[in-house]
């Protein structure tokens, strides 16, 4: 009987403390502290979306739904420009001026120089990105639409370097592309191009992708192409590559031939790079970079054995800028750079892309040789300036 009066004692104990408990408790979570669900899918659950294709071996039969998503943003470019020709030889001959006076026939002659190309409508405000050097040095530029419809562009910036510039139209019912994520594609996906080849109007060629991060091309100065055999011709430029879901991947840039037409080897722009540089040209109307103001020289292997390296990677500074950020962090002329940011330094090429990903402002390590003896140096960036081609 005992027993049962203690058991029963504490018993009471314990529901009068969860009763003091529940009542002193709040339990309506605030706004700061309250946790939320969200509907979301992980990279792993993207990746598997983006390439569920890849898992139908049994091939596809018409790749016109990714078209007939994917055409309406892409647009032909028309742009016209003056220039002035140069004055004849005969022109500038004692003997001529003798007969003819020499002002009368002095006077610059200018034509009208026409171009075409393609450009894809990447935002339903208007923004157009197309090539640079479909619209260099344009005096005017016009857009065709596939619904019929002509309109002007403006210029918003360009980028030689990478060789992209961003155009805006002020139409209604701008159709618009989705952007797709050329870091998910593979070697032997399907792609499709879409553009204006020789000003006949807006074709679309298949192939697949033949390789991905191709530079060293000697086409731009920032080089990190998508590689495919679609056929690509004169007046593809600027147009669009496309995946078998009709999602933006690149930006058709370039074909590699003797003939100027299509051999089976053009080269896109991947949109993951290509969307960075339009939201900076958006921005500020240029891309902006990081610099130091050193002129790089590759390391050969004649060089690599004078200077005891046991191979080619790295670069050596030939030269700088006096009071440039390299100049004020005390490389010096002759410094073998080996690793920026902990990475290790290919080329020249490979260098400037690393110190360019670096914003002005920003500090980076850069570890060199000088003299056989290793160095750290750090090294604040400044604006790399902008460089037109030629």
């Amino acid at each position: 009987m005992e027993t049962i009066k203690t058991l029963l004692k504490y018993t009471l104990i314990g529901i009068a403390a969860a009763i003091i408990v529940l009542y002193f408790t709040d339990n309506t979570p605030s706004d700061g502290s309250s946790t939320v669900t969200f509907n979301e899918i992980s990279i792993e659950e993207a990746n598997k979306l983006a390439h569920s294709g890849r898992q139908n071996q049994q091939g596809v039969v018409s790749y016109s739904k990714a078209v007939k998503i994917a055409s309406p943003a892409v647009v032909n470019i028309y742009t016209a420009k003056v220039v002035a020709q140069n004055k004849p030889k005969l022109l500038n001959d004692p003997l001529f001026e003798h007969f003819f006076g020499e002002g009368g026939q002095s006077v610059p002659r200018k034509r009208l120089e026409t171009s075409l190309g393609s450009g894809v409508i990447i935002s339903e405000q208007g923004f157009i990105l197309t090539n640079n050097h479909v619209v260099e040095g344009a005096d005017e530029i016009q857009i065709a639409l596939k619904d019929g419809r002509n309109t002007e562009a403006v210029l918003i910036g360009s980028d030689p370097e990478s060789d992209l510039a961003v155009l805006k139209i002020g139409v209604e019912d701008i159709p618009s592309i989705t952007l797709g994520q050329s870091n998910a594609i593979e070697i032997g996906d399907v792609v499709l191009a879409i553009g204006n080849p020789f000003g006949v109007g807006q074709t679309v060629t298949m192939g697949i992708v033949s390789a991905t991060g191709r530079d060293h091309l000697g086409l731009n100065t920032f080089e990190n192409f998508i590689q495919t055999d679609a056929a690509i011709n004169p007046g593809n430029s600027g147009g669009a590559l496309i995946n078998a879901y009709g999602h933006l991947i690149g930006i058709n840039t370039a074909i590699f031939s003797s003939s100027k037409g299509s051999q089976g080897i053009g080269f896109a722009i991947p949109i993951d790079n290509a969307k960075q540089i339009t939201e900076e040209i958006i921005t500020h109307g240029h891309v902006v970079r990081g610099w130091i103001g050193i002129e790089i020289q590759n390391i050969t292997t004649e060089l690599a054995e004078s200077f005891g390296l046991s191979d080619t990677n790295g670069v050596i500074v030939a030269g700088m800028l006096n009071k440039g950020p390299a100049n004020q962090a005390d490389l010096h002329p002759g410094d073998i750079i080996k690793r920026i940011n902990g990475i290790d330094v290919i080329d020249g090429k490979h260098a400037i892309n690393l110190i360019s990903r670096s914003k002005p402002g920003k500090t980076i390590d850069v570890e060199l040789l000088r003299n056989g003896k290793g160095l750290k140096k750090q090294v604040t960036t400044s604006q790399r300036p902008i460089i037109k081609k030629p």
